[in-house]
C-alpha cells in the first residue's frame, strides 16, 4: 500500500480543487447517469405527490445509509471460507485509502464497483417501482446524493482548507475519522447525524488515537 506523503498546496481554490475533481472517472459516470435519469424523468411526465416525497425522504435516510455501508461494506473486515477469499473491491480500495487518504485516485468510487453499482440501481429502479417514473425519480435523487457524496469525500482529502461553519464540521468529523480513530465519526457528507444518533459521535477529546486508523483491522493484506 502507498505511504507516500504528498507536499501541502497551502493556497488550494476551489477552483482548482474542482479542475482535479473532473479528471477522475467517477464524477462523469455518476454525472452521465444523473442526466440520463433526468432526461427520461422529463419525457415521461406524470408527476405525482410521491415523487415530491422521494428526496424529501431520501435527504432524511441518507446520513444513516451512509453510515451502514461505510461501516459495513467499506469496513468489511477480510474473510476466507476455506479456500475463497471473502472480500470485495470496495473494501481493498477502502483499506488503501486509509493507509493514504493523501492518494487522490484512491479517493473515489473504484470505476468497477461503480459500474456494477449503478446498472443494479438502474434495474432497481426500472423494475421494483408500481410506477417507472417513481423509480427514475428515485434513481435520479440517488445519482444526486452521490455526486454529492464524491464532491464532499474528494474534497475533504484536498488541502482546500474549509472557510465557512458548516462545512468545517463535515471537514473535521471525517479527519477525526482517519487520523484519529476509524472506529467513530463514520457520516461523511455531514456531522453529527447518524453517528450521534448510532453511538459513534464521541468528544474527540477523550477517543485515544487508534493504531490501526491507517492500517484498518491491523491487516495490510489478506490473512
Amino acid at each position: 500500500m502507498s505511504t507516500r506523503t504528498r507536499p501541502v498546496r497551502r493556497n488550494l481554490s476551489l477552483r482548482a480543487a474542482f479542475t482535479e475533481f473532473l479528471r477522475h472517472p467517477s464524477p462523469w459516470m455518476i454525472a452521465a447517469t444523473l442526466v440520463a435519469a433526468l432526461t427520461a424523468r422529463l419525457a415521461l411526465g406524470d408527476w405525482q405527490p410521491t415523487d415530491a416525497l422521494v428526496p424529501l425522504l431520501a435527504l432524511a435516510a441518507f446520513p444513516a445509509i451512509e453510515w451502514v455501508i461505510h461501516v459495513t461494506v467499506l469496513h468489511w473486515r477480510p474473510r476466507r471460507l476455506g479456500p475463497v477469499s471473502i472480500d470485495s473491491e470496495l473494501a481493498r480500495k477502502h483499506r488503501e485509502h486509509h493507509a493514504d487518504p493523501r492518494d487522490i485516485p484512491l479517493i473515489f468510487i473504484p470505476p468497477r464497483s461503480l459500474l456494477v453499482t449503478i446498472a443494479v440501481l438502474t434495474a432497481i429502479a426500472l423494475l421494483a417501482f408500481p410506477r417507472t417514473e417513481l423509480g427514475l425519480t428515485v434513481l435520479l435523487t440517488i445519482t444526486v446524493l452521490g455526486i454529492a457524496y464524491e464532491w464532499t469525500h474528494y474534497l475533504i482529502h484536498t488541502d482546500y482548507k474549509p472557510k465557512r461553519a458548516l462545512y468545517r464540521a463535515v471537514w473535521r468529523n471525517h479527519r477525526h475519522h482517519h487520523y484519529r480513530n476509524e472506529h467513530y465519526w463514520f457520516t461523511v457528507t455531514s456531522s453529527g447525524t447518524a453517528d450521534r444518533l448510532l453511538g459513534t459521535y464521541p468528544d474527540p477529546d477523550t477517543v485515544a488515537a487508534s493504531p490501526t486508523a491507517r492500517h484498518l483491522h491491523g491487516l495490510d493484506k489478506l490473512p
